[in-house]
């Protein structure tokens, strides 16, 4: 009798809400143990007072069932008494929290002041609802993405939600990066990966974070498994937020063979969607349907990602 081919242990680089449609997909394929999700933390801030993390806060409603379906962040079944109260009170009302969401920023806010640390926090998250897979912060300092624009310079949040991406973009930094370490975890879990993803979330703002820790670049340069990532771009455009935007604001084209020239020093390969014209995007690659509107859409999306790492084996990066 044959058995089937163990699954491989596999890292996967994540942020929003792209990102974790994908994880999901993984999850449905992988046993918990071999499924490690590293998350970008460039969104996180203090606000109210409560230190919120936002793809975090994402991939644990994702993975343990309570996000909204319709939106993708934020919990299902959501109740807004809260923020009714604070606009009474005249409070900021741009950055809405509900009344199941606010928990998390409370306790994690707690936790932090009572001295744990954001992966020991977000594993206790994780624990409570039963998720399996290791959910890993890029780092336990603190990271800021900023955007330098039209409107001056912003920080994510108030680019992203705030302004609803509306300034026109022209240049991003990590502040805090270069000074940054991985979180606990990050460089040994790249290290043992068998399969390494790069999932379809923005490439600037939600892997660039991830890839601006010193630390993180130089692992994924030494890994010795092969390093795919899934590409945002789908017929010519961003499936959802800012980044055909803001490729074109940095003057960058909107196509697959930008998205491999961003990732050059890592990928081994870029999976691309099939509605996307056949141009070579200048590395190895495979084509499939990268839309993930159903949970069987994300599984879909999984497999493809970890059939076209397993065809490149251990091949050393171009």
């Amino acid at each position: 009798m044959t058995m089937p081919p163990a699954a491989p242990r596999t890292v996967v680089l994540t942020g929003g809400v792209g990102g974790a449609k994908l994880v999901l997909g993984l999850a449905q394929l992988l046993p918990p143990e071999k499924l490690t999700a590293i998350v970008n933390t460039g969104d996180d801030f203090i606000h109210l007072g409560l230190a919120i993390s936002p793809d975090i806060d994402t991939l644990l409603y994702t993975l343990a069932g309570k996000a909204n379906a319709a939106q993708g962040w934020g919990r299902e079944g959501e109740s807004w008494s809260f923020m009714s109260a604070l606009r009474g009170l005249g409070g900021p009302d741009w950055f809405q929290l509900g009344d199941g969401d606010l928990a998390l920023h409370v306790l994690r806010t707690a936790a932090l002041a009572a001295g744990r640390t954001l992966s020991q926090i977000t594993a206790d998250f994780a624990r409570a609802w039963n998720i399996g897979p290791a959910i890993l912060p890029m780092t336990g300092a603190r990271v800021a993405t900023m955007l330098a624009t039209d409107a001056g310079e912003l920080d994510f949040q108030h680019y992203f939600v705030a302004r609803r991406c509306a300034p026109v973009v022209r240049a991003i930094r990590f502040a805090g990066a270069a000074e940054a370490s991985p979180g606990p975890g990050v460089r040994a879990a790249i290290a043992q990966a068998e399969a390494i993803i790069i999932a379809p979330s923005n490439p600037y703002l939600s892997i660039g974070p991830i890839l601006a820790i010193p630390g993180i670049a130089a692992a994924l340069a030494a890994a010795r498994a092969p390093i795919v990532a899934v590409s945002p771009i789908v017929g010519g455009q961003a499936v959802k937020g800012p980044t055909a935007k803001l490729m074109a604001e940095l003057g960058v084209p909107v196509s697959n063979a930008a998205i491999a020239a961003q990732y050059r020093p890592f990928i081994s390969a870029l999976l691309c969607d099939t509605r996307d014209p056949p141009a070579d995007p200048g590395i190895a690659h495979a084509a499939a349907d990268t839309l993930m509107h159903t949970l069987e859409d994300r599984v879909r999306v999984a497999r493809a990602a970890l059939a076209l790492a397993a065809s490149l084996g251990k091949s050393p990066r171009p």
